[in-house]
């Protein structure tokens, strides 16, 4: 078995999956009839690639404890190639899952090509020695890195992201006071993978707390107005809570936006995961400034609220029987904040080490108890269920903003392309022939547009 492995066409030389086109390299298109021509206006080009860590890539079905880790020749091979390929493509942005931290002959091997191919290079480690994590790599032609933050979100997953603030090193475009952001946030994580429906809202609360800090940094420095991308793995599909939450926030999918999916079009897939069954699980998330969106809290409590609400029917309730097991033994026709948190301990919904702290659900029962009376009526609780929650505003949110109602020019992005390799899996099927990766990479590229924007205070 591990000698035909070895021989394998993918370590020699591209394999067929992959030789009748060829990614979009630095501003190279694809046109709609498949072939690729030149871009004359400036783009940007980011890449997400899951590149399958060794210490997780199985090398014999019938014996699980056989990994590519064990052979150095393997690995090495893999990733040299998997380095070609990104080195061919150079895209301004590079985000990778599955990163080998734990290695440093492949992490030198990494860092070492892509910096002397004009790459800033990040990587992040996993929490708990899980032996793998994330690299960033920024390409200095493009970009140069302002500030760079790590998330550790210290959770059930030891899931971690990495948050880079970015700066165009050539303007793209040109006004004359000179005052609009060309800065771009980019993150990339990699989201828990939901081995139960119970680990759902852990998923969600690890995009709650990027968004949460993505919306505190741009507080903070005042980037109100600068585009937003999050590229990796979130191991759910457009299905999913999580892709949910993501559209109420404004945020796009550069692959269906390209392509003129809807969010029920479910088409492509991009991972096979070690069930065999094959999902479209990366994604390269833009959100531009002139994006109305939700406060964040609000489509927070909806998604979580959603969750809840699938768990209840899980168990066979119905609308009525679910608010009966909610108020719990309560004689009254309500629920009282007791009841709530007791009850959605039963779905595994609120452990501290598993989904909410004590701080979230009492947030969420805020969002719940519309009028402030301390309990929920029923008519309350259906508004739990249909996942619609009025907007509580802040006291301190009230305060005039002078800049209220100014429009302002700003920069943004839109899709020009985004592209699946290998590209059976654009078409929803997995080629047996391709092994690089358990994971297809995205790669998608995005002009510069020029917006107009309201002030408003983050």
């Amino acid at each position: 078995m591990l000698v035909s492995f070895f021989k394998d066409p993918e370590f020699a030389n591209v394999d067929s999956s992959e030789n009748e086109s060829i990614p979009f390299r630095g501003t190279i298109l694809r046109t709609k009839s498949g072939k690729f021509s030149s871009v004359s206006e400036p783009c940007v080009s980011c890449t997400t690639f899951n590149i399958l860590a060794p210490i997780y890539k199985r090398l014999d079905q019938q014996n699980q404890n056989v990994r590519e880790s064990d052979f150095r020749a393997f690995w090495l091979a893999r990733n040299e190639r998997i380095v070609d390929w990104l080195l061919y493509e150079s895209s301004s942005i590079i985000c990778l899952q599955e990163f080998w931290v734990g290695n440093e002959e492949l992490v030198q091997m990494y860092e070492q090509r892509l910096g002397a191919s004009g790459y800033d290079t990040f990587k992040l480690a996993r929490t708990n020695n899980r032996g793998d994590g994330l690299l960033t790599a920024i390409h200095k032609e493009y970009f140069r890195v302002l500030n760079y933050r790590e998330l550790l979100f210290n959770d059930f997953g030891d899931r971690v992201a990495q948050l880079l603030h970015v700066q165009s090193v050539i303007p793209f475009l040109q006004n004359n006071d000179h005052s609009m952001q060309q800065e771009i946030l980019i993150v990339n994580t990699h989201l828990l993978f939901p081995h139960d429906s119970s680990l759902s809202i852990v998923r969600l609360h690890q995009v709650y707390k990027i968004l949460q800090y993505l919306e505190t940094y741009q507080r903070e420095n005042k980037l109100n107005q600068v585009p937003v991308m999050l590229c990796g793995d979130w191991n759910g599909s457009k299905r999913g809570h999580v892709y949910k939450f993501l559209r109420s926030q404004g945020f796009v999918s550069s692959y269906d936006i390209a392509h003129e999916y809807t969010d029920s079009d479910h088409k492509w897939v991009s991972h096979r995961n070690h069930r065999g069954n094959i999902c479209g699980v990366d994604f390269i998330w833009l959100r531009n400034p002139n994006k109305s969106i939700k406060p964040l809290k609000i489509s927070w409590a909806e998604a979580a609220f959603g969750i809840i609400k699938y768990q209840l029917q899980k168990a066979s309730l119905n609308e009525k029987d679910a608010f009966d097991f909610l108020r719990a033994d309560n004689n009254g026709n309500y629920i009282t904040y007791s009841d709530f948190c007791d009850a959605l301990k039963q779905p595994k919904l609120t452990s501290l080490s598993h989904g909410l702290s004590f701080q979230e659900m009492k947030d969420l029962w805020v969002q719940a108890d519309v009028d402030g009376n301390g309990v929920l009526d029923y008519d309350e609780f259906k508004r739990i269920w249909y996942c619609t929650c009025s907007e509580h505003i802040d006291e301190d949110s009230n305060s005039e903003d002078s800049n209220e109602g100014i429009t302002k020019e700003a920069f943004g992005f839109a899709v020009k392309n985004a592209i699946l390799f290998p590209r059976e899996v654009e078409k929803g099927i997995w080629p047996e022939n391709y092994h690089l990766s358990d994971h297809a990479r995205l790669t998608a590229l995005f002009s510069p547009v020029r917006l107009r924007c309201s002030q408003k205070r983050l």
